[in-house]
């Protein structure tokens, strides 16, 4: 009796399967394997040497050299989601495993948490519900963060889906919408239409508020540093809805106290969970007076929505079963590396 190719799914955020059952049918077998570990722990052994694809729905489960060779018959890896800086890919090419992502299941919810993170710190949405939850005082105040956004500069780092489609919702504030990204082919902008800065430094220091929408790679990590900050204008707003190692958390922290930085809003931090003992978490927590109203922290949400999460687990158990079924590739990261193993 010929064997059934296996799906692996390791630490879905879902309990249910019936997409991933309606996908698969009597054609492959399917296996979650829940995996809420800290980074670096290993699965059993045996996990790893039966899984004909591999889906990876956190970043928590790291695929690193040592776990790559233990995928004995697997012959392709999905990354549930959009980032892959947990992963190994030269290991992977090595081995001759593609690697793809899904890096269209959230974008315009990405994109819509950006604009929620904005609005509510330009309008003072979260501060006064919570001042008048607080007193009880049915009246305006000199929040820090208020501003109007229309006619101001958004320095936009990263102009790929969700950067556009962030983009678009900000244009649509009449804000002057510009951006940064060395990776778009020249004439971009004039497909766009928002205004072009050919290094990082010029686009911080033309923008009132800056939005990252970069994916985590040796460019970038770091890049938000204090001499980025520094080059902001005084008052600035930094939103990060990308990758928290981006961004120097201590930077920030300084930028916020000193008043650089007129506020912040964060959905990602450099270490997940994480250390709230970090000065400047441990001022948001407590509120204490020099920050409060200025930063805004979501946990990692800005993907979720109960339609992103169905559409994530469809795109990644289809990219599976199209490289099993007939060998198509979808978003793969390393397709040219594989070539030069082969």
């Amino acid at each position: 009796m010929n064997r059934k190719p296996l799906i692996v799914a390791v630490d879905p955020q879902h309990a249910d399967r019936d997409i991933e059952e309606k996908l698969c049918g009597s054609e492959f077998d399917y296996s979650f394997v829940p995996f809420d570990q800290p980074p670096g722990t290993r699965l059993a052994d045996a996990v790893y040497a039966q899984a004909d694809a591999w889906l990876n729905y956190r970043s928590r489960h790291r695929l690193g050299a040592d776990i790559i060779a233990r995928l004995a018959k697997c012959r392709i890896i999905v990354t549930s989601g959009v980032g892959f800086d947990h992963i190994d890919l030269a290991a992977a090419s090595a081995a001759g495993i593609p690697v793809c992502n899904v890096p269209d299941y959230g974008t315009t919810d990405v994109a819509d948490h950006a604009l929620a993170l904005l609005l509510a710190l330009a309008r003072g949405v979260v501060a006064y519900d919570a001042h008048l939850r607080a007193d009880g005082k049915w009246t305006t105040r000199d929040l820090p963060s208020v501003c109007r956004l229309r006619g101001r500069t958004l320095g936009i780092v990263g102009l790929g889906r969700i950067g556009q489609a962030f983009a678009r919702r900000a244009a649509a504030l009449e804000m002057d919408v510009a951006f940064y990204d060395p990776h778009l082919a020249p004439g971009a902008e004039l497909a766009v239409g928002y205004r072009r800065y050919d290094s990082l430094k010029t686009l911080l220091a033309a923008s009132h508020i800056v939005s990252l929408h970069t994916p985590l790679d040796e460019q970038t990590r770091g890049m938000i540093d204090a001499a980025a900050l520094a080059a902001m204008p005084q008052g600035a707003v930094l939103i990060n809805t990308s990758r928290g190692k981006v961004l120097d958390l201590d930077a920030v922290e300084a930028a916020l106290r000193s008043g650089h930085l007129r506020a912040a809003g964060l959905d990602v931090l450099p270490d997940e969970p994480p250390d709230f003992s970090h000065p400047l978490l441990a001022a948001w927590q407590r509120r204490d007076a020099w920050l409060d109203d200025r930063l805004i922290v979501t946990p990692h949400a800005a993907f979720h929505s109960p339609e992103s999460i169905a559409d994530k687990r469809r795109l990644t158990t289809s990219t599976a079963i199209d490289y099993l079924r007939a060998g198509r590739l979808r978003a793969c990261l390393n397709e040219k590396a594989i070539a030069r193993f082969r």
